[in-house]
């Protein structure tokens, strides 16, 4: 799930390959401020498709012009983007 109040989104719950889908989806909705931040305290669970997540919500703002920060991710998260090398392309805070 995403809520967002301008440009400071939240998500909760799982981004696994049953979630990144319609995530994705929600995202290109919410996403409309200039500058997003998205705060990634609420995730529970994640596996590689939420790093394939976060890098398609990169690509997509920077193709609209907008910049997308990502706060708080979770450690099991992190792990992954330091295991997979992604951690500079996603610019997590």
């Amino acid at each position: 799930m995403i809520a967002c109040d301008g440009g400071r989104c939240t998500v909760q719950g799982p981004i696994t390959l049953d979630s990144a889908v319609s995530l994705l989806e929600k995202g290109k909705e919410l996403f409309t401020s200039p500058q997003i931040s998205v705060d990634l305290h609420g995730v529970t669970e994640v596996d590689s498709s939420a790093l394939s997540l976060l890098l398609e919500w990169r690509r997509e703002a920077a193709a609209s012009g907008r910049s997308i920060r990502f706060l708080n991710l979770p450690a099991n998260l992190k792990s992954l983007a330091e295991l997979y090398d992604v951690t500079e392309l996603i610019g997590a805070e």
